[in-house]
Formats: structure tokens, C-alpha cells, sequence
């Protein structure tokens, strides 16, 4: 009996659904304020869910894998699209701090990490040939939930109140995932005829991959490109008012430009990256990082050079987080993509914390950059001589047994 041959279309079509309905965790900010005038709470006390949130989504990625081997795609997605949604709903009578921690950032968070990881590997391995576009893809429907339900979540809150906006804001991202999820397949099929095709790549285990000093070149870049993205862009708006001088609406209207440039950044460096290979694509961005983050740092601000510096920043940081998942299935392979990118991953949450920690406790603003600049010099010094690890393994049936062993 012949396969009846599977429609990518749709597994695309599905993946942008899924993600675009995840990156709406982005418009958290939205909700500081209106939280802050309903409950009293300290501003920074209610923005801090959003790092809880980061960090849970970076964590859970580890648990990713797993989770996808037993209960298949479709299935854990669609599971924790009705978890985000379940959290978000249940926000709407959260009462206290700690609730509010709990249920949008602990559950959220974790949920969204799953899903995120879980259907970008899938798409990936749907398309090998074409990692950096297919992640790009992937990506840019993140962010650019994020930027349509700017729109959407600031309706809600002004016209049924912040706390019943968590509700509709629950109701349509589960629909969203849950439809999404519906239209996601496992590529068995792909993976089958790529390895027909004379496919080389070579499919590391977690332990094999953290036996090569590859993997911690990778980590170390990861959490560079991170902490330089979200800080910058976290604290833009507070940027764009103490160091260029802005006024609080032109310095929020900031806000919306970088969205847009980190989206770009997502489209288009992860396309080019297929076409002049991947780290040339992150030395790029790491040189840009390292001058925009000078500029910010030395010379007097206008607003011109200011929105130059940190759109730039955002320019590449869509990029770093579009072709990194490429570049893992470039050295690691393919078939335990999920488990190994969310060992790298983990660059993502620990840089989020990484830039607070010391903008907090260091000095704010330049001596933050100061660090940022240099651990970007660094990782720009790396991305110049890393390469593709050579294994002493052809192929790996499973995890838990040896691989074959070939001849150097």
C-alpha cells in the first residue's frame, strides 16, 4: 500500500500558527503598568514575571526532546498550547504577586519553551536542506506575534480591564496553538529519503555532542548574542530617555521600530545564512554588536545614532537566534535536534538573567555595556576560527547505544 505523500505547505502553515500564538508572550510589558494601578505592586516587582517567563521558557527546552519521543508532535504542542492558554486564563484571578509569578511565568513560561522548541526542530527536519530560511520562517512568526498583538493585548486591556484581558488573551493564543497543532506531522518520511539522498550530516547524542569543545564555543557565543538582545531591547525605552534625551512617547515609539528590526533580522539573516554559510552570518552580527555597543557607549547620542545603535542591536539578535538553531543541526545533526539545541539554548534564559544581574548590582547602563562589548569581541574572535567538530561516529540508532565507529 503506497504513503499517501504529506503536504509541507501545511506542516509550515502549522508551525507559523503555533509560533506566532507563543510569541505573544512578548507584549508582557503591556501589562506591567495596568497591573501596577489595579494591585499596587512595585513596577519593577511586576516586571519581573516577564524574566521568570524567559527563564522557564530557556529551561524547559531541555525537557523538550523527551516529552516530543513520547508523545509526538502534535500532541505535546497541542498539549502545551491548552497549558499557555490554561495559565493565562488563570492569571485572570490571580490575585497576588506570587500568583501572577506562578501561573504567567512558571506555567507560561514553561509551556511556551516546549512548544517553541518542538515545532522549530520539526520544521527543520522537514527541511534540511534549507535550515536558515525554514528557521528564519519559524522565527519571524514568533516575533512577529509579538508585534500583531501589541495591537490586540493594548485593546484588551483598555477596553475590558487588565485582568479580563488575561483571559482573552489565554482563549485566543490556545485556539491558535491548538489549530496550529493539528497540522504538524513527525518527519519520518524526510528523514528517511534525506539519508537515501547521501545525507553526511552526523546525529549526535546530548553526551557526544558535550564531549566536543565545540558545543561550549557554541554556548559561549549563544549567551553573548542573548544578553546583548534582550538587555538592550528590554530597557530601550529607558534608553532612548536618559542617554539621547528623548521624550517618554518618541522613546516608546522606539519600542516598535526594534520589533520591527528584529523581526527582519530573523527573515533575512536567517535566509542569507544558507546562502553564505552560518558563521560568516554570526561574525557579522557580532562585529555590528560590538560597534553599536561602542557608539552607545562614547559618543554623545542623538536620536538618530541612537535608534541607528540599538535597532542594529535587534537586527542581529533576530538573526543570532534564527541561524543558531541551524548551526546546531549543522554540527550535531538533525535527529536529537531538539535535545541538543536546548542544551545551547539554555544561553538564552541565563543571558536574560546575566544583564539584569549586573545592570542591577554593577552599575546600570555602561558598565553593562562594557561587559556586553567585550564578551561580543570574544565571541567574534571565536566565530573566526570554529569549525564543523569531526567525529569519530558515522551515524547514532539511539541514544542510548554506541555509535558506529569509522577510521579518522
Amino acid at each position: 500500500m503506497r504513503t499517501k505523500p504529506v503536504n509541507r505547505s501545511l506542516i509550515v502553515l502549522g508551525t507559523i500558527i503555533c509560533q506566532m500564538g507563543l510569541g505573544t508572550i512578548y507584549t508582557w510589558s503591556l501589562f506591567n503598568q495596568p497591573l501596577v494601578d489595579k494591585f499596587h505592586w512595585g513596577l519593577a516587582d511586576v516586571a519581573t514575571t516577564f524574566s521568570i517567563t524567559s527563564f522557564f521558557l530557556a529551561f524547559s527546552t531541555l525537557f523538550a526532546g523527551k516529552l516530543q519521543e513520547r508523545f509526538g508532535i502534535r500532541n505535546l504542542t497541542l498539549a502545551a498550547g491548552v497549558l499557555v492558554g490554561l495559565g493565562l486564563i488563570a492569571s485572570a484571578h490571580a490575585s497576588s504577586l506570587d500568583m501572577i509569578y506562578l501561573l504567567a511565568g512558571v506555567v507560561v513560561g514553561f509551556a511556551v519553551g516546549i512548544a517553541y522548541i518542538s515545532t522549530l526542530s520539526n520544521l527543520i527536519k522537514w527541511f534540511p536542506a534549507n535550515k536558515g530560511l525554514i528557521s528564519g520562517i519559524s522565527v519571524g512568526a514568533f516575533g512577529s506575534g509579538s508585534l500583531l498583538f501589541k495591537y490586540v493585548n493594548a485593546a484588551l486591556i483598555a477596553n475590558a480591564g487588565v485582568s479580563a484581558a488575561f483571559f482573552y488573551w489565554g482563549v485566543i493564543v490556545m485556539a491558535l496553538i491548538v489549530f496550529g497543532s493539528l497540522l504538524l506531522k513527525e518527519p519520518a518520511a524526510a528523514a528517511s529519503n534525506a539519508a537515501a539522498q547521501g545525507d553526511r550530516s552526523v546525529n549526535y547524542s546530548v553526551r557526544q555532542m558535550l564531549a566536543t569543545k565545540e558545543a561550549y564555543l557554541l554556548f559561549a557565543i549563544f549567551f553573548s548574542a542573548c544578553m546583548s538582545g534582550l538587555y538592550l531591547i528590554g530597557i530601550v525605552k529607558d534608553m532612548g530617555v536618559q542617554l539621547a534625551g528623548m521624550d517618554v512617547a518618541t522613546a516608546a515609539n522606539t519600542v516598535s521600530a526594534v520589533a520591527i528590526f528584529n523581526t527582519a533580522g530573523r527573515i533575512i539573516l536567517g535566509t542569507l545564512s544558507d546562502k553564505v554559510g552560518r558563521m560568516r552570518v554570526i561574525s557579522f552580527t557580532m562585529l555590528v554588536t560590538v560597534l553599536a555597543i561602542v557608539a552607545l557607549s562614547a559618543f554623545t547620542l542623538s536620536h538618530s545614532l541612537f535608534f541607528l545603535c540599538v535597532g542594529a542591536v535587534a537586527f542581529c539578535f533576530g538573526g543570532n537566534i534564527t541561524v543558531f538553531p541551524a548551526i546546531v543541526g549543522d554540527f550535531f545533526g538533525l535527529k536529537n535536534h531538539s535535545k541538543n539545541y536546548g542544551i545551547i539554548y539554555q544561553g538564552f534564559g541565563l543571558g536574560a538573567l546575566a544583564g539584569s544581574f549586573i545592570a542591577k548590582y554593577f552599575g546600570g547602563f555602561h558598565t553593562t555595556f562594557m561587559v556586553i562589548g567585550v564578551l561580543s569581541l570574544l565571541s567574534l574572535l571565536i566565530t573566526l576560527f570554529i569549525k564543523t567538530p569531526q567525529p569519530a561516529i558515522r551515524a547514532e540508532q539511539d541514544e542510548h547505544q554506541p555509535a558506529e565507529l569509522v577510521k579518522a
